[in-house]
């Protein structure tokens, strides 16, 4: 059965002009469900990826963006979790065929329920939130034990906190029991403590490196890439300082004993399926700075590259 369709591609890997085009649906693998997209969220940066890193994509000449999404099963491998009909979401490898398409392939392996939110609500989970998810109890060392005390005395410095992966971060943080401290605008305090910072550091007004106290935090998750450097006076010997955005290692001071990683976010279902549970035992909702249709997509990628404080999500299909 063809699942042709309207997607987004990108001509040239060098330029981040995008087209839309009717393109058919390669055939997918055995291991992969044929979706009909609903949403898709754009990420900061993707359209530059390939021309970054050639040697990871290939999928010219349809190089389509859009690394998360939410969708309904078209047709599912046999004996997969998720069969025809069922609402999953997703993320992709970087260097994949995308979301930003009408009907595309997802990997058993990268699909999960859509959990009791929106279209667009589903389409910005996966990438942020795994992100932090494994930012703190995969490389962060945290447990992932939601009781409100297993991390207890744990201290961590969360920067960029007011962000897409930030505000992850203070939701699991907090809940696993550690005590969060979110670096971000005064204007977000609120937000950032209604999400679980203990403490909120103003950096309009108050630098990291002037808030710090040496030896006073257990890990920093930079979400930012703003201050490593203040953020480094905070963290004790033996900790972890673990980046999204720069290589924690070019700013560790001489001397200074403490894990220090860059890392990438990779897809795991079953933490995509907690983390689903999660969102719909405790409310949790994705920060979503806009939802644009899908035939404007260039302002959604303009958006997401400028002055975008959340998720900038595409709604594919007119159901959504």
């Amino acid at each position: 059965m063809s699942h042709d369709g309207l997607a987004l591609i990108q001509p040239d890997a060098a330029k981040r002009h995008l087209e839309m085009a009717n393109l058919p649906l390669l055939p997918a693998a055995e291991d992969a469900y044929v979706v009909a997209v609903r949403a898709s969220a754009a990420c900061r940066g993707e359209l530059g990826w390939e021309n970054a890193d050639p040697h990871l994509f290939t999928h010219r000449p349809q190089r389509v963006p859009g690394p998360e999404g939410a969708g309904v099963v078209v047709t599912a491998p046999a004996g997969a979790e998720f069969q025809a009909g069922d609402e999953i979401m997703w993320a992709l490898d970087a260097w994949a065929s995308g979301s930003m398409r009408e009907y595309t392939a997802v990997p058993v392996g990268a699909a999960a329920r859509r959990p009791k939110v929106s279209w667009a609500e589903a389409a910005a989970i996966p990438l942020s939130a795994e992100t932090a998810w494994q930012g703190l109890f995969e490389q962060g060392g945290l447990k992932a034990v939601f009781d409100g005390q297993a991390n207890a005395g744990k201290r961590v410095l969360v920067t960029g906190a007011s962000g897409s992966v930030g505000l992850w971060a203070l939701r699991f943080g907090s809940a696993a029991g550690a005590y969060m401290v979110g670096v971000g605008s005064g204007a977000r305090a609120g937000e950032m403590r209604a999400n679980g910072a203990a403490e909120v550091v103003d950096y309009t007004t108050t630098s990291v490196g002037e808030w710090a106290r040496p030896g006073q935090i257990d890990l920093v998750l930079d979400c930012s890439g703003i201050d490593q450097v203040g953020a480094w006076a905070a963290l004790r010997d033996g900790g972890t300082f673990l980046s999204v955005v720069t290589d924690p290692v070019e700013t560790q001071p001489e001397g200074k004993k403490a894990t220090a990683q860059w890392y990438l976010v990779r897809t795991r279902v079953p933490e995509l399926a907690q983390i689903a549970d999660l969102v719909d035992e405790r409310g949790w909702l994705p920060a979503i700075d806009s939802v644009h249709e899908f035939n404007a997509f260039q302002a959604a990628y303009d958006r997401v590259d400028g002055v975008a404080t959340g998720k900038v999500v595409v709604s594919i299909s007119a159901d959504s």
